[in-house]
């Protein structure tokens, strides 16, 4: 199987699970569930996921990866803020419809992760490849190693502010919040890193 296919398929069992979690409970979920819902057999299940529970981790990182691909791409000669608002308004004309449910289902299952430990160790888990992810694209951007402490520190901010402003607007959604309420969200994203980080991170690159 090559690994295009295989990230596809763990995307798959992931939102079949994450679906049952969510309508069901963690508890009440088995391995012979999230099976019979993605129509593979139990050993196949186990085959590309260690624990039920980890089943959930694929959806849990597309809860913040609209953000890292908006970092990735950031440009040299934008703010960070205007970065945000260029991608907010791409993916309002771009964004498919299994794109919204999947950062919908995430919302649910960072929600979970506030009384599951299991989950709570997934979303976590992203957290931290995101802090990895945000140091190499931070480091770039100033001219320093990607081990600088600096550097390091400004990435655990930047992540942890990340960390934050998901959990507290996939609250509010899942709560009945109008997502007219939220429009500045992704300004509000750019504004906290740049806060998080002392201003190190956020302006053009100077040329």
């Amino acid at each position: 199987m090559s690994e295009q296919r295989r990230q596809r398929l763990r995307l798959e069992i992931s939102r079949e699970a994450s679906r049952l979690f969510w309508e069901q409970g963690v508890d009440a979920t088995s391995g012979d569930q999230i099976a019979e819902a993605v129509g593979l057999s139990t050993r196949t299940i186990w085959r590309h996921f260690r624990t039920k529970e980890s089943c959930a981790e694929p959806i849990v990182a597309a809860g913040v990866e609209w953000e890292m691909r908006t970092l990735r791409e950031w440009p040299e000669n934008l703010s960070l803020e205007e970065q945000f608002a260029m991608e907010k308004a791409r993916f309002g004309r771009e964004a498919d419809v299994v794109e919204v449910a999947d950062n919908r289902l995430a919302m649910r299952m960072i929600r979970l992760a506030d009384t599951e430990p299991a989950l709570r160790t997934a979303w976590l888990m992203a957290c931290d490849q995101v802090e990895r992810e945000l140091a190499g694209i931070i480091a770039k951007r100033l001219g320093y190693p990607v081990t600088d402490l600096a550097v390091r520190l400004h990435a655990a901010a930047a992540s942890a502010a990340i960390r934050v402003i998901n959990e507290d607007m996939g609250a509010a959604l899942l709560d009945g919040a109008d997502h007219a309420q939220l429009v500045d969200a992704p300004e509000l994203m750019a504004r906290a890193v740049r806060r998080a980080t002392g201003g190190a991170v956020g302006d053009p690159v100077a040329t």
